[in-house]
């Protein structure tokens, strides 16, 4: 969706929240080109902070898109919060329940109508040490599987400044650095038109979990750690082992 075709809330949740953000942060956005003008795309960002949504609603607006993020149905039920976060088009996930499936079948009308949604593999804030990227959650690679859609790798660095997890301090001094950075679409052409069995979908994850680390790792420097462990596969110590 284009900004021209923003609805009224839409464009309330901009005014509201944008210029907090232009504020509060110090900004270095790259990789915008990676993400298509137009056209349904999954992007998935890492998941450092409680602040994240906000940061990357904030680069993927700024790239000229609509973000649809994925929230806990709770959230939803919330008088007037719950209202606004429908008019503004997120979409509603029933964790852990048969109702799950339900939020699979929007997210794939949300890409067919050429939307962008935003799927932290992760789940959570990591608890990986260092805050780099835990072992990945296999929805976007099942998404990505049934629709085709491109996958955008997001990498944050910055907004465990504006709220830490690890401590839950929020810091409100404005100008706080943070940077994001898209990369080009992960290649998952070799799963193309395999069936969504269990090791197909973690061989994708795995895919789309190390190009995330890789790209964080150009922004913090130095080398990267080597991937999680899953059952009946090692630690892999090179990136170019797990490539």
């Amino acid at each position: 969706m284009t900004r021209r075709r923003l609805g009224f809330w839409q464009r309330f949740a901009v005014v509201l929240i944008k210029p907090v953000m232009t504020v509060w942060t110090r900004r270095t956005w790259r990789g915008m080109e990676h993400l298509p003008r137009t056209g349904g795309v999954i992007i998935v960002p890492n998941h450092i902070s409680h602040a994240d949504p906000l940061v990357s609603a904030h680069f993927v607006y700024d790239a000229g898109r609509w973000p649809r993020f994925l929230g806990k149905a709770s959230v939803f039920r919330v008088p007037v919060i719950g209202w606004i976060l429908h008019r503004c088009r997120q979409i509603p996930v029933e964790r852990g329940t048969a109702d799950a499936v339900k939020s699979l079948d929007t997210l794939i009308e949300a890409l067919a109508e050429g939307g962008a949604v935003v799927i932290y593999p992760e789940g959570t804030t990591t608890r990986e040490p260092g805050m780099w990227p835990m072992r990945g959650k296999t929805g976007a690679a099942r998404l990505a599987l049934t629709t085709g859609a491109p996958v955008v790798p997001v990498a944050m660095w910055g907004p465990e400044k504006i709220f830490d997890p690890r401590t839950a301090r929020l810091n409100p001094r404005p100008r706080i650095p943070v940077t994001v950075v898209a990369g080009p679409p992960v290649d998952l052409s070799r799963w193309a038109g395999a069936e969504p069995s269990r090791q197909v979908l973690e061989e994708m994850t795995d895919a789309i979990m190390l190009r995330l680390r890789d790209l964080l790792a150009e922004i913090r420097g130095g080398t990267p750690p080597p991937l999680w462990e899953r059952p009946g596969r090692g630690r892999e110590q090179r990136p170019e082992a797990a490539a």
